[in-house]
């Protein structure tokens, strides 16, 4: 039996038109699958809406997110087993990237099922793109730590590491404790470290700016609620 094809579908970073971030020949993909795994089926079906897909109530949606046990990967596939082309899409942005879906991709290509990538919007490139930052060497760190001290003690030690190996640091943060990283970013940080932050990208509202730490202590620009990408650099 022909095995089907494990399609990453990107998303939009947030609200806005999408024949900016999501090309034509990416839509007209989606529009031929009738089968996905996504984080949000909601979310999922207003895309899925707004690329053009008319046949919304025969759509099957089966849910991946970071709640999903190893265990259910294997029944996830099975469509794609059967001989099925499968859509995953992650909540925003790239699949598998700071994102539940890369254990899923994993087990495809154990199971010699083919991968497809498709192009669309990752923050974490974008925002290392427009940093003017070090883009032949850097690391994405996901998220650092929550308690405040453990979270002074990682940033010193990227700043160190960036220093010693001329290395670019990315990472997130969940996006109503920004203020709080930005703060113990610039208060803990040397003067002449640089730091980049890229908000809300591709949208209306898009912030991004590149800057030593001694110009952000005097400059501190509003990041709450706003998905952001920091990247350092010593």
């Amino acid at each position: 039996m022909t095995r089907g094809t494990l399609y990453l579908i990107p998303a939009p970073l947030g609200e806005g038109d999408i024949n900016w971030t999501i090309p034509l020949a990416v839509r007209q993909c989606i529009v031929k699958l009738d089968r996905f795994v996504v984080e949000h089926p909601k979310t999922a079906r207003k895309f899925l809406k707004q690329a053009g897909c008319a046949r919304l109530q025969s759509i099957s949606m089966s849910v991946l997110d970071e709640h999903t046990p190893a265990s259910e990967l294997e029944s996830l596939l099975e469509p794609v087993v059967a001989g099925h082309d499968v859509g995953l899409m992650s909540e925003a942005g790239c699949p598998a990237v700071a994102d539940p879906g890369a254990g899923l991709v994993r087990l495809a290509h154990k199971k010699d099922i083919r991968v497809v990538p498709l192009v669309g919007p990752s923050s974490i490139i974008l925002a290392l793109m427009a940093s003017g930052l070090n883009g032949q060497r850097f690391v994405f760190h996901g998220y650092l730590p929550v308690d405040h001290n453990t979270l002074v003690v990682k940033i010193v030690e990227l700043e160190k590491e960036s220093l010693i190996r001329d290395q670019t640091q990315v990472f997130i943060e969940t996006p109503y404790r920004n203020q709080k990283l930005l703060a113990c970013i610039i208060s803990t940080c040397r003067d002449n470290t640089v730091l980049s932050v890229s908000s809300d990208l591709t949208l209306t509202n898009e912030f991004i700016s590149t800057k030593t730490v001694k110009e952000w202590r005097h400059n501190r620009p509003s990041l709450q609620s706003r998905p952001s990408v920091f990247l350092l650099h010593g």
